[in-house]
């Protein structure tokens, strides 16, 4: 006895079983494709009684497809979901998905059948499927795709899909290895809700054939954090409480998406971060350092971002979404093991490394900053007029530099007396010791802050600035405050910050100076002075000159003072 046979003599049971009003109590009579007058949903008939009879018929069906059919096919054509990451091509609904848009795309009359003469009347005089989530309409790029090759190549080609082998038990792909919408959902039983094949409570059907990477150790698959009632119920159409239990769909839906490329909950990309990263559902409040002065202001771009863009690559338009920074499948709260190495916050984001060159995932914090604040710089123009400009920080920070703080590699300055425990000359920091949120208590990264620079401590470049633990709080950070005014590492440190006024930032590029541009003798010491502040003497020379260790002279001129040279 072949398949389509037993199919057939199956749903002939069930189309008696229904007529004669002793179909089973836990299968589709209790379900709301029961749309006979004794169906339990709102939509019903108010006078035909069978209940299969509006999908399949013992007789008369159609014979160009198994399932003894009984409706037309809509003439509607559709458009397909697209990505710029979605491997698999995808056309036009055929096989089983087909049938179910003949009531789900809302263009064929749900009464319109092959074997009854006349349109069949449902209550309220209903004739298409009502709005709602389950009219799904011929625009089906905000839907997951069907009727796509599941194969092995496709597997091969996105390692993010589980091998179609696998898909041997509830969730199936039809005869000929194509996903349809039976893959999911099975039209005649809903024991878990809106007909699914198997609970996707913790997101195990969507995690049958994905299998992205890190998910199983993300906070967004572990976290037991539930939803406080302020603002706006992050999961409206879940029974489930927790972001473990709705995993995937904390962010993502398979129906009438909002965000249709990647099925997002919302079209603007932030809005699916911060619905649950303000307090609400996170213990941090991200949101809330979005409103401060300077910081990584994600709500000024909307559909700019690509997860498949090149940033080694000219034309990725200027923006900055919460993913070019966090992986939200990989995302999770382990920390960094240590200076510059990523933590879990950022795993699993791609970045560009010291060299220029992609690499996914980023092993290094500064490796995710590169892609905006390198090669690709995002920022057009210097906050300070340097002697020797640099916008790129890769080039600022390359370990083959003159000078540079510590961050791609360690320091080359083997005397620093004023570096406060645990520091050491073989220390290395992260880009987000420096730039980060202003509060010690708020959440950690460089979201906003009140400081200019997006600083976590306060850092005044202004001259004339009178000397206070504040005023270079950023600097004694690190660096002791008696050591530097002690004069331990240079004689004059304090004659320039307390008598003279002159901020750090006169003398010092806190980045580093580019061996492309600059030497070990003129910009030892991250020297690149404020040209602003510091300008020539009179014979136009404007330079530092490293003469040994805590010994140098300069060639400037400075609040009025001729420096030609003065030595130290």
């Amino acid at each position: 006895m072949n398949r389509a046979f037993k199919i057939g003599l199956r749903l002939l049971t069930l189309v008696v079983l229904a007529a004669s009003g002793n179909a089973s109590s836990t299968g589709i009579a209790d379900t709301r494709h029961n749309l006979s007058i004794t169906g339990p949903g709102p939509v019903k008939s108010t006078s035909e009684g069978e209940i299969c009879i509006f999908c399949h018929a013992p007789h008369s069906a159609r014979r160009d497809i198994p399932y003894l059919w009984n409706r037309s096919d809509s003439t509607a054509s559709y458009t397909p979901y697209q990505s710029s990451t979605l491997r698999a091509a995808v056309g036009q609904p055929t096989g089983a998905s087909k049938l179910c848009l003949s009531c789900h795309d809302g263009t064929v009359a749900m009464g319109a059948l092959l074997t009854r003469p006349l349109e069949v009347p449902f209550a309220g005089g209903l004739r298409f499927l009502p709005e709602g989530r389950a009219k799904l309409g011929t625009d089906l790029s905000d839907d997951h795709p069907v009727s796509l090759v599941y194969d092995a190549a496709l597997a091969v080609s996105n390692p993010e899909l589980a091998d179609p082998s696998t898909l041997t038990s509830v969730v199936k792909l039809d005869k000929k290895r194509e996903l349809q919408c039976t893959a999911c959902h099975d039209p005649h039983e809903n024991s878990f809700g809106k007909f699914l094949v198997m609970t996707n409570q913790y997101s195990g059907l969507c995690t049958t054939c994905h299998d992205k990477n890190g998910w199983t150790l993300s906070s967004h698959a572990l976290s037991g954090k539930t939803w406080n009632g302020a603002g706006t119920d992050p999961w409206p159409n879940s029974t489930y409480a927790t972001v473990t239990e709705n995993a995937c769909g904390s962010c993502h839906v398979p129906h009438s998406a909002a965000g249709h490329q990647r099925l997002l909950n919302y079209a603007i990309e932030e809005d699916n971060c911060l619905i649950c990263h303000t307090g609400n559902v996170a213990t941090r409040n991200i949101g809330v350092e979005l409103t401060k002065p300077y910081g990584h202001f994600v709500q000024n771009y909307s559909g700019a971002h690509d997860p498949v863009e090149n940033f080694t690559l000219a034309g990725v338009p200027k923006h900055v979404e919460c993913s070019d920074c966090h992986n939200p499948h990989q995302s999770n709260s382990a920390p960094s093991p240590g200076a510059p190495l990523v933590s879990g916050a950022n795993a699993g984001v791609g970045g560009i490394d010291s060299g220029g060159l992609a690499v996914n995932p980023a092993q290094n914090e500064y490796e995710i900053c590169y892609k905006c604040h390198g090669d690709r710089n995002v920022i057009s123009s210097l906050q300070i007029t340097r002697q020797v400009a640099q916008l790129n920080a890769r080039l600022e920070f390359d370990p083959g530099n003159p000078s540079f703080h510590p961050v791609a590699g360690i320091g080359v300055n083997p005397n620093v007396p004023s570096l406060l425990p645990p520091y050491t000359t073989a220390s290395m920091i992260r880009c987000s010791d420096c730039h980060n949120n202003d509060s010690a208590t708020g959440p950690r990264g460089p979201h906003g802050s009140i400081n200019p620079f997006l600083l976590a401590k306060n850092y005044t470049t202004a001259d004339n600035t009178t000397e206070s633990p504040f005023a270079y709080e950023l600097c004694y950070g690190c660096h002791s405050r008696t050591s530097i005014l002690n004069d331990r590492s240079f004689k004059e440190h304090r004659k320039h910050i307390v008598v003279e006024k002159a901020p750090c930032s006169a003398c010092h590029d806190a980045h580093g100076v580019s061996s492309t541009q600059g030497n070990a003798t003129n910009n030892a010491h991250l020297i690149n002075f404020d040209r602003n502040i510091v300008s020539p003497d009179i014979l136009g020379q404007l330079r530092f000159e490293k003469t040994g260790t805590f010994r140098g002279r300069c060639y400037l001129n400075c609040h009025g003072e001729q420096h030609r040279p003065k030595s130290y």
